[in-house]
């Protein structure tokens, strides 16, 4: 039942377009007070973060067929831009699997940017194996002095400030003319060569 629980939790807070705890600490709270199993605290929990942040992007998508057909435009500039070019696959998909950014605007963007969520999803999961893998790994040999450390990340100033900083940046996504901003680039690039 508390695997379950754990589940319903990982996945709900997954689902949070921003300020959600990070999952990794639910998993090492999960795995200190209900003392369940290592393994499958970590496999259990990216499962359940790789479900809520593909339901995200998902949902992000939907908004984007509500807006203009302006901002629709310049989202698919900034989309085309992205998938053309095989270097910016590469580093989104390593944005995915390591980054140390919060994920829910991450996948936001994604949903916006109507990006293949698939290999996305793939990346953030390895990722996030290997992560809550050793955080659960260090709580279980520092169990008694995790606390304060949860309570500091949690509550940090910090934190919350990039959090907003990558929401503001989501909502102006739609808004910059992707064309004519990567239209310019190529001409600049253009002249120096």
């Amino acid at each position: 039942m508390q695997y379950l629980l754990l589940f319903v939790i990982v996945l709900g807070v997954n689902l949070l377009p921003a300020f959600g705890p990070p999952t990794w600490t639910l998993l090492v709270f999960a795995k200190i007070n209900w003392h369940l199993n290592p393994v499958a605290v970590v496999v259990l929990g990216g499962i359940a973060a790789m479900s809520g942040r593909y339901l995200l992007a998902l949902s992000f998508r939907h908004f984007r067929g509500r807006m203009s057909p302006r901002l629709q435009g310049n989202l698919t500039a900034a989309s085309d831009a992205l998938v053309k070019r095989r270097g910016s696959a590469i580093a989104s998909l390593a944005l995915f699997a390591i980054s140390p950014l919060p994920s829910a605007q991450l996948f936001e963007a994604a949903g916006l940017l109507e990006l293949d969520l698939v290999p996305l999803t793939l990346a953030f999961f390895l990722g996030r194996l290997v992560g809550y893998s050793i955080y659960v790994t260090v709580a279980t040999v520092a169990e008694h002095q995790l606390g304060a450390v949860l309570r500091q990340i949690l509550g940090s100033p910090w934190s919350i400030a990039i959090q907003v900083v990558l929401l503001a940046a989501v909502a102006v996504l739609p808004l910059i003319n992707w064309k004519g901003v990567l239209g310019r680039l190529r001409t600049d690039d253009d002249s120096t060569t």
